[in-house]
């Protein structure tokens, strides 16, 4: 079993950027497909970005295609989410997620806590 935390959630301006991070624990991170999800106020739970296991293959979410990046370090056991570009819309509770398989599907293995990130117009 892994454990995740996510850090690096905040308040930022339209326009401006944060990265997010998630630390593995308990199990290494290659053995998991990783991704990060998003939860806003009366919103359904919505699939941001996956990385597999190597880093080969990525998937994203129409909505933030060309402004969010995943990238993984596995020998840091650690997951990022790079946003720049940020609009009020993505506005959320970020969480972060390991899974078994590829392609990503909606219902991950595990998660973590999440991280709040707020984007002032």
């Amino acid at each position: 079993q892994v454990q995740l935390v996510e850090s690096g959630g905040g308040l930022v301006q339209a326009g401006g950027s944060l990265r997010l991070s998630c630390a593995a624990s308990g199990r290494t991170l290659s053995s998991y497909v990783m991704g990060w999800f998003r939860q806003a106020p009366g919103k359904e739970r919505e699939i941001v970005a996956a990385i597999s296991w190597g880093g080969g293959s990525t998937h994203y979410a129409d909505s933030v295609k060309g402004r969010f990046t995943i990238s993984r370090d596995n020998a840091k056991n650690t997951v990022y989410l790079q946003m720049n570009s940020l609009k009020p819309g993505d506005t959320a509770v970020y969480y972060c997620a390991a899974d078994t398989r590829w392609p990503p599907r909606p219902e991950y293995d595990y998660w973590g806590q999440g991280t709040q990130v707020t984007v002032s117009s």
